[in-house]
């Protein structure tokens, strides 16, 4: 049974994580709402993240980050503030807690840190300047950790293309919608938050040990096929 801390595991991709480790792991969730779900192996601290003091736990042996944003606009309607936020969120907000908990984290069993960026850092996608500037931050970060931390913890990142969930639902609005972005990625189909669960699973796993530094794109082809 690991001991496992999510920060922000109350919606979205996070929840679906805390759904499928909760049953047989220690969960540590944080974030400014409580998830829906109470548990033996749950314990929530409400904790905004960016503002307020991180609380002190004894023991884990992974982190998993998942607060993002998805703020699409054109470059000049995109404010410096807009910039801003989106990297405190997804950067700031991530090295905070790092550095809060690796010293724990090096004392745990198979420590590994899991990081989110987004497919837009590699794609080039219009509106996607201030979210891709802050995810290209997320990619080096993990990069340059990887190597500082290779013989102590692992840590990667999860890079997904469109994930249907509460952060998405203004582009998923509607059955059209849905189709015209299924029809955007080569193999038919986007993103389920259960399918970056899965994948988060793995690699949070033994069968993950050589594995750190690396960003994997979850793209259903968005990004690795021209066609």
């Amino acid at each position: 049974m690991k001991n496992i801390l999510i920060i922000g595991g109350s919606k979205g991709i996070g929840s679906a994580i805390l759904l499928q480790q909760l049953e047989t792991n220690l969960i540590y969730n944080i974030s400014r709402n409580a998830p829906d779900i109470s548990h033996p192996n749950l314990t929530h601290f409400t904790v905004d993240v960016l503002n307020d003091s991180l609380p002190e736990i004894a023991a884990i042996d992974t982190l998993i980050y998942c607060p993002g944003s998805i703020n699409l606009k054109p470059i000049g309607s995109l404010s410096i503030d807009d910039f801003r936020n989106d990297f405190e969120i997804n950067v700031i907000g991530a090295v905070k807690a790092i550095q809060k908990y690796l010293p724990i984290l090096k004392k745990g069993i198979n420590p590994s840190i899991i990081l989110f960026s987004t497919v837009a850092v590699k794609l080039g996608m219009p509106f996607h300047a201030s979210i891709a500037t802050a995810k290209g931050g997320v990619e080096g970060l993990v990069k340059s950790l990887g190597a500082e931390l290779a013989s102590l913890v692992r840590i990667n990142a999860i890079a997904p293309t469109i994930t249907e969930t509460s952060l998405s639902a203004g582009i998923l609005r509607n059955d059209k919608m849905k189709e015209n972005m299924m029809e955007r990625h080569p193999m038919k189909s986007y993103l389920k938050a259960e399918e970056v669960a899965n994948m988060v699973n793995f690699l949070i796993s033994k069968n993950a040990k050589s594995i750190s530094g690396q960003v994997f794109e979850m793209d259903y082809g968005i990004v690795t096929f021209k066609i």
